[in-house]
């Protein structure tokens, strides 16, 4: 069970008619988006990326996610981020999706960042602005 204790980062995230397929609850690829849109927010507001300008990006390696329970628009939900591991380069984000309210997450998963060089696309060493925002959210079990 996941829990919204395991994760020292929240935000809200506004479903969209367009999130939910078929079947009428969110769609698996969907999650992804969030998964981005979470990891990415953070490293804006809190490490000062400037992903317009910036010498340094972060490229996606990896993802991986698990469904618990369904979502469906129109629900308000909010992700949960942290950090479960951190390396010189790479860094591997722990985000979780939880219904507005709810204790337990309905979806969980991992993103894995690179970060390289925007010109030569070569892996170097993660700015320290954005290494010490990662660290403030990085948990270990």
């Amino acid at each position: 069970m996941i829990e919204r204790a395991n994760y020292p980062y929240f935000t809200d995230i506004t479903t969209r008619w367009m999130d939910n397929d078929i079947y009428g609850h969110v769609n698996n690829v969907v999650y992804y988006s969030y998964f981005d849109s979470v990891a990415n927010k953070y490293l804006i507001e809190e490490g000062g990326l400037d992903i317009q300008q910036a010498e340094v990006i972060g490229f996606v390696v990896a993802s991986a996610c698990e469904y618990k329970s369904p979502i469906a628009y129109p629900e308000p939900i909010e992700a949960g981020f942290r950090v479960n591991k951190l390396g010189n380069s790479s860094v591997e984000y722990g985000i979780a999706i939880f219904q507005q309210g709810q204790p337990t997450a309905s979806a969980v998963g991992t993103f894995t960042h690179v970060f390289v060089d925007r010109a030569t696309d070569k892996s170097v060493a993660i700015p320290a602005q954005i290494r010490r925002a990662l660290e403030a959210v990085l948990v270990s079990e």
